[in-house]
């Protein structure tokens, strides 16, 4: 099968399978459904490595690490972005582009500062004062990936809080891309939501360089932001020496859907994770239509060609996409409550008596006008949410 506008081999699809989950199954299906990917035992050990050479040689193991997995890194061996650098990078942004940004951070912003906790105090029964405070880091770092999506939204979801909380320096890491800048896009957002210090690194030596310090590069408290299994394996080994936001693993999205759902709309939500390109993200929809999942399936392939990165989408549709028909919206939540999604959707009738039942979730999106890319983007809260199930525990 041809691609006639690229002229490119397309990515053929395998049948996708829609599962008819009875409550209290305890099949094979199930196990596929609630699995995710584990911690990589040979990152951790590269990523052990690189992190060791760090905290030993400081600037020099940072650069030779840099060196050796991104030859256009660094080429002027210089990690610190200057302020020149950032002014001629922010000259070439559409201005499209700035009041995207601004109304982004906005919207961030004003999210994070209503849910910021407050101090308390209360009297007790002597006539003595309880309470408690909630003072921000000094110091803290951001990892801001790159790659072939470069993330100025996670820029917004993670430099504006800190600035928002009060934190006086916010270092920033990211890689450069082939040309051997940052992406002016991601530097543009950096400056605008409150970065004081920007370094060109990625990768392991940036979590190294953010938790250890260098001979140029003070030490940080904690370390926030999204990365790949090599980073993540570092957030994890670092932890005691910095404090974490989570760590997190391959993105993923749960929909509960009724018959009221469009299969255009669940469709386009669920490959919206799937083209973060790892092509291990977890897609699931549950529904109580049969009809739903088999027209969902038909949109899906329809809108498959008209995605970018189709190796690693079609990975997931083929290994963590979920197609589920449920009895009733009882068996669908509870279902829901064990996958623990990162991401959950509600498009059914009456969202409001689902919502009250879910336990677990990292953030939710309610109706068929919040979809979560709107989350993903500028609706306000974060979007460095828990994954793997873990928010049962962080949600």
């Amino acid at each position: 099968m041809t691609d006639n506008k690229a002229g490119k081999k397309m990515v053929p699809i395998d049948k996708i399978k829609i599962i008819s989950w009875k409550k209290g199954m305890n099949v094979k299906e199930a196990k596929e459904i609630f699995a995710r990917p584990t911690f990589d035992p040979a990152a951790e050990r590269i990523a052990a490595k690189i992190l060791a050479d760090v905290k030993k040689g400081g600037d020099a193991a940072i650069l030779k690490w840099a060196a050796k997995y991104d030859a256009s890194l660094l080429k002027t061996g210089k990690l610190l972005v200057d302020n020149n650098q950032i002014r001629e990078a922010c000259s070439s942004i559409p201005m499209s582009f700035k009041k995207a940004v601004r109304e982004s951070y906005k919207r961030v912003a004003k999210f994070a500062r209503v849910s910021m906790r407050k101090e308390w105090f209360i009297r007790t029964p002597e006539g003595g004062k309880l309470g408690e405070r909630f003072i921000p880091f000094e110091r803290i770092g951001v990892y801001i990936p790159g790659g072939a999506a470069p993330l100025a939204s996670t820029v917004m979801m993670t430099v504006s809080l800190a600035k928002v909380a009060g934190v006086r320096e916010i270092v920033a890491c990211t890689p450069c891309e082939g040309n051997g800048k940052i992406n002016p896009y991601v530097l543009y957002a950096l400056k605008e939501a409150g970065a004081t210090e920007v370094y060109a690194v990625g990768g392991v030596q940036a979590i190294g360089l953010m938790a250890f310090g260098t001979e140029t590069v003070r030490k940080v408290q904690k370390i926030v932001g999204p990365g790949g299994a090599y980073v993540t394996a570092a957030k994890r080994l670092v932890y005691g020496y910095v404090a974490l936001d989570l760590v997190a693993g391959p993105s993923e999205i749960a929909i509960l859907a009724d018959e009221s759902a469009d299969p255009s709309y669940l469709a386009s939500d669920l490959l919206s994770q799937a083209e973060h390109g790892t092509g291990k993200e977890k897609s699931l929809l549950v529904t109580t239509s049969p009809k739903i999942a088999k027209l969902t399936v038909e949109a899906i392939k329809r809108i498959f060609p008209l995605i970018r990165n189709k190796e690693a989408v079609a990975m997931v549709i083929r290994n963590g996409m979920h197609l589920v028909v449920v009895d009733d919206l009882v068996v669908g939540v509870e279902l829901i409550n064990q996958f623990a999604p990162e991401h959950f959707e509600i498009i059914v009738k009456k969202p409001e008596r689902c919502l009250k039942k879910i336990r677990a979730a990292g953030a939710i999106f309610i109706g068929p006008w919040s979809p979560e890319t709107a989350g993903d983007y500028a609706a306000g809260p974060s979007h460095v949410l828990p994954t793997g199930g873990t928010a049962s525990m962080f949600s």
